[in-house]
């Protein structure tokens, strides 16, 4: 063999090697890319199913979306934990929020005197604060969607009972009852400027809504309270922190209604309903115009909130209950205490006009026989003393009407 020859046979050898070199790393690279694929795609439906499992689930830090990008749980997301009680819960229990909603007076239309009397009230209140506390002023558009409603609705009662007194006017007419027709017309004339007068103003209100430029601008105070400032809260359950939370905040936004009332500053503790709707403005500046929270909790995306029976009414028909009971204990005690009483000072009186009757026989002692004298006593120990008072009382009532 030429040594050509043996080139070309060695050069044929190293080129089937290659391939087949080749042919492996691609067949490891394919399996390898696979194994990922598949690795994903479990971790894929295993995020799937844990946020679309039929019940909420706190969404796990490292869940896997469908593009493959880990996500964070809504609720690090937010910067509250939940609304409960009119307060807002923050930082695992470790921060309580309470807010004040205020509506003052325009004070460019008030004269100098009322200026200082606003300002001298202002002031008081700054004094009188022993805690710190936030101004939150927040912007929304103007919405008069559910007064529109209301005033549709009374316009419509008023055209049914127009509609209704027509009917009576008639049947009026043909009985030739004219006193009645006449009562029944005017009623309706009246009626019927009412509802002229509500559907103009409907109109206009209408026009006013279909304005979306219009905003409106509200101012709260947000009070805080940390349970740490109570010192170890260990020892406490987590209903007991919330009570003891409440208390405090509730404690400090009064304080701060009755300063606020000295400068013409009307405030209110905000609701758990009207707090979840300033928290729902807040994270939704632009898309609560068109959807307000009404809407969402309507459609039922309502999983992070709660609907349920107002803390102050739930908290006041408690104390009404423990001021019932506590009255009908001291009512009941009350009366048993005065029956007995009353039942003693009668015993006391028998006794008294007994001794009194055996002093005025004892005047006439030595003018009467002893027998005699020995038997009076005896007919005084027997005698009903609270028969005769009663006849002595009804004996004196009848003289004093005479």
């Amino acid at each position: 063999m030429s040594t050509i020859q043996l080139l070309d046979l060695i050069l044929i050898i190293v080129i089937f090697a290659i391939l087949i070199l080749g042919g492996l790393a691609v067949f490891v690279i394919l399996r390898l890319r696979n194994k990922e694929a598949a690795e994903k795609k479990a971790k894929n439906d295993a995020a799937i199913k844990a946020t679309t499992g039929g019940t909420a689930k706190k969404v796990p830090a490292n869940a896997i979306t469908r593009t493959g990008d880990a996500i964070n749980s809504i609720y690090e997301f937010m910067e509250f934990d939940e609304i409960k009680d009119n307060m807002i819960v923050r930082k695992n229990q470790k921060q309580y929020v309470m807010v004040i909603d205020c509506k003052g007076v325009n004070y460019d239309l008030l004269s100098e005197v009322e200026k200082q009397a606003v300002e001298a009230g202002f002031i008081e209140l700054l004094n009188t604060l022993r805690f710190p506390i936030q101004l939150y002023v927040q912007t929304r558009t103007l919405n008069l969607d559910s007064l529109l409603a209301e005033y549709n609705k009374r316009t419509e009662d008023l055209a049914n009972q127009i509609v209704r007194l027509n009917a009576q006017a008639k049947q009026a007419s043909e009985a030739g009852n004219r006193k009645a027709y006449e009562r029944i017309a005017f009623e309706i004339r009246r009626k019927e400027n009412i509802l002229e007068y509500g559907e103009s103003l409907e109109d206009y209100t209408q026009r006013i809504n279909e304005n979306k430029n219009i905003l409106q601008q509200k101012t709260y105070i947000v009070i805080s309270y940390y349970p740490a400032e109570q010192g170890d809260v260990s020892k406490y359950s987590k209903e007991e922190i919330n009570d003891i939370a409440f208390n405090e905040l509730y404690t400090r936004a009064q304080s701060i209604i009755s300063a606020l009332s000295s400068a013409d500053v009307t405030g209110k503790v905000l609701t758990s309903e009207e707090l979840a709707e300033l928290l729902y403005v807040a994270y939704n500046r632009d898309g609560a115009e068109s959807y307000s929270l009404r809407d969402a909790i309507n459609a039922d995306y309502s999983r992070l909130y709660s609907t349920a029976k107002d803390i102050m009414q739930a908290k006041k028909q408690r104390i009404e209950e423990q001021v019932s009971i506590a009255a009908a204990q001291i009512a009941s005690k009350s009366l048993i205490e005065a029956d007995s009483q009353m039942r003693a000072e009668k015993a006391d009186r028998a006794r008294r006009v007994k001794a009194r009757a055996k002093e005025m026989v004892d005047e006439y002692r030595t003018e009467i026989s002893k027998p005699l004298y020995e038997r009076t006593r005896q007919k005084i120990d027997e005698a009903d003393a609270q028969q005769a008072l009663d006849d002595a009382e009804k004996a004196m009532n009848n003289n004093y009407n005479n």
